[in-house]
């Protein structure tokens, strides 16, 4: 099949790879109708992460099931379905308890950007739709397989609730469903930090009260202002820098909780201001099946669009460009259809 393979740093082609098997009687083969570059992805992309030459790479996608192990019973070929990025089998301990990225029985999609895709728990992973859908709710069921769950894990995290202030840093995909979620749980202000014109439009869209352009004590000093001095009652940190870390400190206020979910690095917790401060962390890599079956009900009802946070769509072929506007902030995320 052909497959995205990264080789280096920026160095994103398209290979023929070997089609994904049922290796277990738990898996499943998808056969990938749209996937879609993450912001996460970015990182072995820069340089930042290590990477092995010529492997596969892309973790987000939707699809109809080609083929399934002996022991799946809830899908079958045929079947559309959401592959939540961490495959779990939604039966062990952890599982049970909420934390599905947690699973005893963990896997992941490594061929999200491709033909094809193997699940390796599917009965516990894949949410199939009732039939296929309409191409015009592609990109929001695309959203369920990582960067909207995500976003909302954030805003959960957080303790986003009806009528308090919420604000979200970062401006990427997973940032602005951080800030659709916590629209959707009622936050009466949501400030959105971004010094971007397109993202922060689509903040105000998806129910943004105000934006701050400013980074470090001049965006504390904003958001300080906005919430009157008292500070934010939840922040979303969706970024993984050492300064989104620190801003997401600086702005919450006592006794608050940041929930966060941007991938670490470098970050080195304030922990003695978060003693003093009775200032919480919670969250980390999204529970994604746990909250798809809800989400998916919002999109189908038309509650929410979480596909706009798609600015651009290109061919397999053309992936790589599709790294580049990415990583040049050119666009927000990028839909890749095979």
């Amino acid at each position: 099949m052909r497959a995205t393979t990264i080789h280096g740093p920026r160095d994103i082609r398209v290979s023929e790879v070997p089609d994904p098997t049922i290796e277990a009687p738990t898996d499943a083969v998808v056969k990938v109708v749209a996937g879609c570059i993450c912001g996460s992805d970015l990182w072995p992309y820069r340089g930042e992460n290590d990477i092995t030459p010529g492997a596969t790479i892309g973790h987000e996608c939707v699809g109809v099931v080609a083929e399934v192990g002996p022991e799946v019973r809830t899908v079958r070929p045929g079947d559309f379905v959401i592959v939540p990025f961490d495959h779990c089998d939604n039966t062990c301990p952890h599982c049970l308890a909420g934390a599905q990225s947690a699973c005893v029985n963990l896997g992941f999609t490594v061929s999200g950007q491709a033909e094809y895709a193997r699940v390796t728990q599917a009965d516990g992973s894949l949410v199939a739709t009732q039939g296929a859908p309409d191409a015009g709710l592609l990109p929001s069921l695309l959203t369920l397989a990582d960067v909207l769950p995500t976003g909302w894990h954030a805003a959960v995290s957080a303790g986003v609730r009806e009528g308090g202030t919420a604000v979200v840093v970062g401006d990427g995909a997973v940032g602005l469903c951080g800030v659709l979620a916590a629209a959707v749980m009622g936050a009466e202000t949501i400030v959105a930090m971004s010094r971007h014109q397109p993202r922060q439009e689509l903040a105000r869209r998806f129910g943004a009260t105000h934006v701050v352009a400013e980074r470090g004590d001049d965006g504390t000093a904003a958001i300080m202002e906005i919430t009157g001095g008292v500070g934010a009652d939840a922040v979303l940190e969706c970024v993984g820098t050492d300064q989104a870390m620190r801003t997401a400190f600086s702005i919450a206020r006592p006794g608050s909780t940041v929930g966060f979910v941007g991938v670490p690095h470098g970050v080195e917790l304030p922990v003695r201001r978060m003693f003093q401060r009775n200032i919480g962390l919670s969250g980390g890599m999204a529970p994604t099946r746990r909250y798809v079956p809800e989400l998916l009900e919002l999109v189908l009802a038309g509650r929410i669009e979480p596909g706009l946070v798609f600015d651009s769509t290109l061919p397999l072929d053309e992936v790589a460009e599709g790294y580049r506007a990415m990583d040049e902030r050119r666009a927000i995320k990028v839909l890749v259809e095979p």
